[in-house]
């Protein structure tokens, strides 16, 4: 087992080849996460439709759930990718921070867990806006080379700001 500074990769340290396939792996499986948010940041819908699986289904209602909002759990990437890149659209610009990223692979599969720092402030009115601190759960598939979402849990740690005002 080759292992790193906190975290133990299962390929054996003599196969390079095995090492290598892993990392790349954990860097595909990271990237899922950053188009997720670049893609709403840059209003990019094939970079953002990109991280999801057909199948996805995106849970932000615990997040939600703080300050007394009842999302929809959203199934489908086509769903997904419309309902938030139309909520924002002309509305709402995004900044999205991922940071702490956390990585089990098994096979085909995996499990991401991250913090995402999501700054939105509405376009006409800049002063308002929702900084949000959320701890993300993801489980992600493969899909030959890339990793996609599979599922995607949102939560909150806190927020300052106004989120009624952004997300409605």
């Amino acid at each position: 087992m080759y292992v790193t500074r906190d975290r133990a990769l299962t390929a054996p340290a003599h196969d390079t080849d095995a090492v290598v396939a892993e990392l790349r792996d954990r860097a595909e499986i990271v990237d899922a996460l950053y188009r997720f948010g670049l893609g709403q940041d840059l209003k990019d819908e094939e970079l953002f439709a990109s991280a999801f699986a057909a199948d996805a289904e995106l849970d932000f209602r615990p997040a939600a759930a703080k300050w007394g909002a009842e999302p929809p759990l959203m199934s489908g990437r086509d769903t997904i990718v419309t309902t938030i890149l139309a909520m924002f659209a002309g509305r709402v610009d995004t900044t999205h921070q991922v940071t702490n990223p956390r990585i089990t692979i098994d096979g085909d599969t995996a499990r991401l867990t991250a913090l995402v720092e999501a700054q939105h402030l509405l376009t006409a009115d800049p002063a308002t806006h929702a900084l949000l601190k959320n701890p993300y759960d993801v489980d992600l598939v493969r899909d030959g080379d890339r990793w996609v979402i599979r599922r995607l849990r949102i939560d909150n740690t806190w927020y300052t700001g106004e989120p009624t005002a952004v997300f409605g």
